[in-house]
C-alpha cells in the first residue's frame, strides 16, 4: 500500500510549507491498470517492428524461419545484429526511462536529465582516454572504460556535494553534477580536437547508436543495471516522501541523505550501464517520467515501471525509425530522438501543466 496517495499529492499546500515538486491530476487505479495492458502491448509491437523491420527487407516468414533455424542463409542479419540491437534497446530504454524517473524525483526538477550527475561526461571522457592513452579498439574494454568513468563521475559529484553538507537539499547535487559535467567536457573536447584517432573513435560512439552493437562483454552492464534497479526500487517510498516536499519528508521519519544516497546509486547504476552500450541518449530519461505521470499518476510505484516501459516503446520505435528513413546507411537512433523527442517535449509543456516549483 503506497505510503503516498495521488490525492494527498493534488491538495493545496499550506502557507509556508515546502513546495511539492509534481502536481498532476489523480489517476483511477482501473484505468492505470488499463494503461500498463496497453503499454506492455506496444512494447510487443516494437519488439516485433525490430524483428521484422528494417533497412535490409527481409519477408516476415524467412525472419520467423531464422529465430527458429540460426543456420539459415540469413542468420547474420536476425540473430546478428537485429535480435542484439532489439535486446540491447529494450535494457537501454528502461533503464533510462527509470532512471530519469529517479532524477526527476529526487531533485524535484522536471528539466532534470540522467546525464546531470556527470554519468554520461565521465562515460565519454573515459572512452576517449581509452584510445588516447592507452589505444583501447575493442567492444568489451570501450564498455568497461565507459561503465568506469560514468562511476568515477558521478563518485566525484557525490563528494563534492557532500564536502557542503547539503545532501538534503538536492541542489548542491545539481550544481556540482552540472559543474563536473562542464569540466569533463572540456577535457573530452580538448583531448579529441588535438588526437585524430580519438576523435573519431568519440565521433562514432557519442553520437548514440544501436547499430553494430552486440551482447558481447554486457555481463558487468548486466550486473550495474541490477544493482541500479534494486536501488530504484528501495528509494519509491523516499521518492513519494520528497514529492510531499522536505520540511513533510523529515516529519514522516524520513532519512534524506539515505534517500538521496540511494537514489544516486540508482541514478549512476542504470545511467552508467545504458552510455556504456550505446554512448548519451537523450530525451528518453527527460520525457518518460512526464509521459508516465500523464498516464498512471505520480506514485512511484506505478510510475517508475510505466517509465520503463515507455523508454522501451520510445527507443525501438526511433531506432525502427531510423532504419527505414535511412536507407542502406540508417540513421541513429540518438539523432531520431533528438528530432522527434525534441518535438514531443515541447508538445508535452505546451499541453501540461508539468510542475508546480
Amino acid at each position: 500500500m503506497p505510503l503516498v496517495s495521488e490525492r494527498s499529492q493534488t491538495t493545496p499546500r499550506e502557507p509556508g510549507a515546502s513546495p511539492r515538486p509534481f502536481e498532476v491530476a489523480p489517476i483511477r487505479p482501473r484505468r492505470a491498470r488499463a494503461t500498463f495492458f496497453v503499454l506492455v502491448g506496444a512494447v510487443l509491437l516494437v519488439v516485433a517492428g525490430s524483428m521484422f523491420l528494417g533497412s535490409n527487407p527481409i519477408a516476415p516468414a524467412q525472419v520467423l524461419s531464422a529465430l527458429l533455424d540460426p543456420a539459415s542463409d540469413i542468420d547474420s542479419i536476425v540473430w546478428g545484429s537485429r535480435v542484439p540491437r532489439t535486446a540491447l534497446g529494450a535494457l537501454v530504454g528502461s533503464c533510462l526511462g527509470v532512471a530519469g524517473t529517479v532524477m526527476q524525483g529526487q531533485t524535484g526538477n522536471p528539466l532534470a536529465d540522467p546525464g546531470l550527475f556527470g554519468v554520461s561526461a565521465g562515460a565519454s571522457l573515459a572512452v576517449v582516454l581509452g584510445v588516447y592513452v592507452l589505444g583501447v579498439n575493442s567492444m568489451t574494454l570501450t564498455l568497461t572504460m565507459a561503465l568506469v568513468g560514468a562511476t568515477v563521475a558521478s563518485v566525484v559529484v557525490f563528494g563534492v556535494a557532500a564536502l557542503g553538507r547539503g545532501l538534503a537539499s538536492p541542489v548542491p547535487l545539481a550544481i556540482a553534477g552540472t559543474a563536473v559535467t562542464a569540466l569533463l567536457g572540456a577535457i573530452t573536447s580538448f583531448l579529441v580536437l588535438n588526437d585524430q584517432e580519438s576523435l573519431d573513435a568519440y565521433r562514432i560512439w557519442v553520437v548514440g547508436s544501436l547499430s553494430g552493437r552486440t551482447l558481447e562483454g554486457i555481463g558487468p552492464v548486466l550486473v550495474f543495471v541490477a544493482i541500479g534497479l534494486a536501488c530504484a526500487l528501495a528509494n519509491v517510498r523516499s521518492l513519494n516522501n520528497l514529492a510531499l516536499g522536505t520540511d513533510l519528508a523529515r516529519g514522516l521519519g524520513e532519512s534524506l541523505w539515505r534517500a538521496r544516497l540511494v537514489g544516486l546509486g540508482a541514478i549512476t547504476f542504470l545511467t552508467a550501464g545504458a552510455v556504456a552500450l550505446t554512448g548519451p541518449i537523450a530525451f528518453i530519461g527527460l520525457t518518460a517520467p512526464h509521459v508516465g505521470r500523464a498516464l498512471v499518476g505520480s506514485d512511484h510505484h506505478r510510475l517508475l515501471p510505466a517509465s520503463g516501459l515507455i523508454g522501451v516503446v520510445a527507443l525501438l520505435a526511433c531506432d525502427v525509425l531510423g532504419r527505414l528513413i535511412g536507407g542502406q546507411a540508417e540513421v541513429s537512433v540518438g539523432v531520431v530522438l533528438a528530432a522527434v523527442g525534441g518535438v514531443a517535449f515541447v508538445m508535452i509543456v505546451r499541453r501540461a501543466k508539468l510542475a508546480s516549483l
